[in-house]
């Protein structure tokens, strides 16, 4: 992908009559720098820079549109391999046990759950991640969108990343993404205790010609399943987990409960804010209280 990238490039410089070191000067990179793009070779190029070639070569998004698939190749070779099974994929049957999945995250969840890590490297790097996960969830708008079946552990509504207004929207996300024909959202409470998934999530993905791929997820690491037997064990533990959730309605009650918590919390003062204002209701109260902080004696009447 970052030979076509690269291939691109040329052809819409040539075609606009353009030097290596006069698209440099327009896009505010050095021409070996373009030299290196256009021959795909040294480090890939990054959002930024797609950005204004395109604008500088009038591409019309092309080159931003092919830019995904060139940050992709920077993934793991099982990575890759799942994002290419997902945008095949004909179902997606996901147990999410600390996060939202990233199909459903709101671009201000996504940038709070992308800035920690220890690979992140700056802020340009962060823009890249979110934006090629936005660029993935287009694939639900498409007339080609999968089924999308998601079991979200109470865990993921309780944590408040991004903060109390981030994770509110963030819901209220999940709320209209239930009401579409093809997506479902269950939620596995608590109370359900144990269950075979414990400690990271799963995702299974059935593709067009029937056959299944799993994938499995922790903080740190993350493993892709394509033995049939090992697929079958764990497409049966999501079938396990979907069945021990809540319904779909008790599930979006269950949502809406949080998302609600939420609103209440951030509409109550702090305690900073709850002093100031005691302490501008005694200031209004008529100088009944006096200085120092002293009591008044009952039947003594203060010295004029």
């Amino acid at each position: 992908m970052a030979a076509l990238f690269g291939a691109r490039v040329r052809r819409l410089r040539t075609a606009a009559g353009l030097t290596q070191a006069e698209l440099g000067a327009r896009t505010h990179v050095v021409s070996t720098r373009i030299t290196q793009i256009e021959r795909a070779s040294g480090a890939k190029p990054t959002l930024e820079p797609a950005r204004a070639l395109d604008a500088a070569l009038g591409a019309d998004d092309l080159l931003v549109e092919l830019w995904p698939y060139v940050y992709r190749e920077a993934f793991p070779d099982w990575s890759r391999k799942f994002i290419a099974y997902s945008e095949q994929a004909v179902s997606v049957r996901q147990y999410a046990a600390h996060l939202v999945p990233g199909l459903l995250q709101t671009e201000a969840y996504a940038r709070a759950v992308l800035s920690v890590g220890l690979t992140l490297d700056g802020d340009e790097q962060l823009e890249e991640r979110v934006a090629a996960r936005m660029e993935r969830q287009k694939r639900l708008a498409s007339p080609d969108r999968p089924e999308l079946w998601v079991v979200l552990d109470e865990a993921v509504l309780k944590r408040p990343i991004g903060g109390n207004g981030v994770i509110r929207a963030q819901l209220e996300r999940l709320v209209k993404a239930a009401a579409e024909h093809r997506i479902k959202v269950q939620v596995l409470p608590f109370e359900q205790g144990e269950h075979d998934a414990m400690g990271g999530s799963l995702t299974v993905l059935t593709l067009p010609d029937g056959s299944e791929i799993a994938y499995t997820e922790g903080a740190h690491y993350g493993q892709l399943v394509e033995d049939p037997v090992e697929v079958e064990r764990f497409s049966l533990t999501y079938d396990r987990l979907r069945a021990d959730a809540l319904p779909t309605l008790m599930s979006l009650g269950m949502i809406r409960s949080a998302m609600e918590g939420y609103h209440r919390e951030a509409n109550v003062p702090s305690r900073s804010d709850r002093r100031r204002l005691a302490q501008e209701q005694l200031q209004q109260s008529g100088g009944r209280r006096l200085r120092g902080g002293g009591r008044r004696v009952p039947g003594r009447r203060p010295r004029p």
